[in-house]
């Protein structure tokens, strides 16, 4: 199909950037247009939906496998083999595509990179415009990296040695309000993966692999049947065979965890598989029954591990769907960071990723994430001792798993309640990150993990949820505004006496601890902290 001519009425409204005009051509900007006037209406009306289902969720406070679809659950049918780029998937590492992330990702020795323009990049058009760049040069293998710090050059390892990437757009609720067609913002989804797939499909043809990607935050198997319709209509304009695109869903909400055969069976000829995704999972149980009364109170984050009983029957029921439709099932973060100072703290920690990457590895999944590259020898010895030399365990289908409806949703089988300290915990790691955030970095490592948006949506989630539902601590202190106020008050003093006053200042700490109180304290639950967020972003 021949590219029709850039319309009149496109707007880049931002400060050029260095190289910019290699990733905004004429014809890339055609594209994406072509996009946004195809697809973004089906959008729009797919965020009025979500609106619906968390209006009826209010009103039953359950949630149910769907009936019109029960067809396609009992159906025989399977997603289409995986590329051999994508058979092996046993470690994957993630992050955003600076050009420093670019190269030690590709170099890490994991099978897989989760190149991230989502929750672990701001959405700064510098970083949406130059991390498509990096990606593009490392394609063509003319990126390289000198820290100016300590004067480390970086360079890609031989062809053979690199990760294949996996790239991640934004979600559907975010707009790019640096790229307006016909008088209105292109999603953020549609930017990221219209300029990515333009520039770079038929070069990763041409390098034996394909243009892969990871899809955020789907709420429905409607919103799965959207992206479908997108890759058909990318593959035929561009001129590559139908099926070359391959995508992996990320199941991190909780309607989507009803839907996953339908994600696929909508995805068939290009579903990769499927990924469980811990902080924004918990997130969506938060948002979606938040007014559900007592038994939906979550305990703090970090006493919600993989093993909870509601966490258990997610994970597995994931690992049987995806291997009952051929997919590969991909498990969680291992987000810790390794400390160059403290050998106790890093025993500690790799004992604890060890574990975790041992029981997903013999639950069935096929592979898992790291955050770092120091993780991905432990998490690839975890799956190496199952694995052996076979690249996935697919054939593993898990029959013995039976997961009921309401398992998905018993937070009250939990043996555990939010504390003062899990009050705490929410405010110092939602403070830090959104300060960060403003100032344009999505991953950011705090009190040694590698910290993304989900981590501040769970933090002021819980924060919003615990003062809402009135909970009251081990200390006999109950959830409030008030002592959410104060607890963020003695915060900011004290990141103000860590750092330094010069450095505070240089900060955006204020913006950020009033704008978590806002999104943690507001009557009116905001669907994404990263809505009024990105009204505060510069650049």
């Amino acid at each position: 199909m021949s590219a029709p001519a850039p319309s009149p009425l496109a707007i880049v409204d931002a400060e050029p950037l260095p190289r910019q005009d290699e990733v905004l051509t004429d014809a890339a900007l055609a594209f994406v247009a072509e996009l946004h006037r195809n697809f973004t209406a089906r959008r729009d009306e797919l965020l009025t939906r979500r609106q619906d289902r968390r209006a009826e969720i209010a009103r039953t406070s359950t949630l149910d496998f769907r009936p019109e679809t029960a067809e396609i659950r009992a159906g025989d049918w399977k997603v289409a083999p995986a590329p051999a780029a994508l058979n092996d998937r046993r470690v994957e590492i993630t992050g955003p595509t600076d050009r420093k992330m670019t190269i030690n990702a590709l170099n890490s020795g994991a099978k897989v990179w989760l190149a991230d323009f989502e929750d672990a990049s701001a959405p700064t058009w510098e970083n949406v415009v130059l991390g498509q760049l990096n990606l593009i040069d490392a394609y063509e293998r003319r990126i390289d990296f000198t820290d100016p710090g300590s004067g480390k050059s970086y360079a890609l390892k031989d062809a053979d040695q690199l990760a294949a990437v996996v790239m991640r757009p934004r979600g559907w609720h975010l707009e790019e309000r640096h790229l307006q067609f016909d008088g209105r913002p292109v999603p953020g989804a549609l930017v990221d993966f219209g300029l990515y797939f333009f520039h770079n499909a038929q070069r990763l043809i041409d390098l034996g692999k394909g243009p892969y990607f990871y899809l955020p935050k789907t709420e429905s198997y409607l919103e799965a049947r959207l992206w479908n319709d997108i890759f058909v209509f990318a593959q035929d304009y561009v001129g590559i065979p139908q099926g070359t695109v391959r995508a992996t869903v990320l199941i991190e909400t909780i309607t989507a965890a009803y839907e996953m055969e339908e994600i696929l069976f909508e995805l068939k000829d290009h579903a990769a598989g499927l990924n469980a995704g811990r902080w924004d999972y918990l997130f969506s149980i938060v948002k979606n029954f938040r007014d559900g009364g007592a038994k939906f109170v979550l305990p703090d984050r970090n006493a919600v591990t993989m093993t909870a009983p509601f966490m258990r029957a997610y994970t597995e029921l994931l690992v049987r769907t995806c291997h009952k439709r051929g997919a590969h099932a991909i498990g969680g973060m291992a987000a810790f960071i390794p400390s160059r100072r403290d050998a106790a703290v890093n025993k500690v920690a790799f004992e604890k990723v060890k574990a975790d990457k041992d029981r997903e590895a013999g639950d069935g999944f096929d592979g898992s994430w790291v955050a770092h590259p120091d993780l991905v020898p432990i998490a690839m010895a975890s799956f190496d001792a199952v694995l052996g030399d076979k690249p996935n365990q697919k054939d593993r289908l898990r029959e013995d798993v039976s997961v009921a409806p309401g398992d998905l949703i018993a937070i009250d089988s939990l043996d555990a309640k939010p504390t003062y300290d899990g009050l705490v915990s929410a405010v110092q790691v939602g403070t830090r990150y959104i300060e960060a955030w403003l100032r344009g970095l999505g991953a950011v490592a705090i009190f040694n993990l590698m910290e993304d948006a989900a981590t501040a949506e769970i933090s002021r989630s819980q924060i919003w949820q615990w003062i809402n539902a009135g909970v009251v601590f081990e200390n006999g202190e109950k959830a409030t505004a008030e002592l959410a106020r104060k607890v963020a008050a003695e915060e900011l003093a004290a990141i103000r006496a860590e750092i330094g006053e010069e450095a505070f200042a240089a900060g955006k700490w204020q913006q950020a601890h009033d704008l978590l109180l806002k999104v943690s304290l507001d009557a009116d639950y905001a669907d994404f902290l990263t809505l009024p967020a990105y009204d505060q972003l510069v650049g």
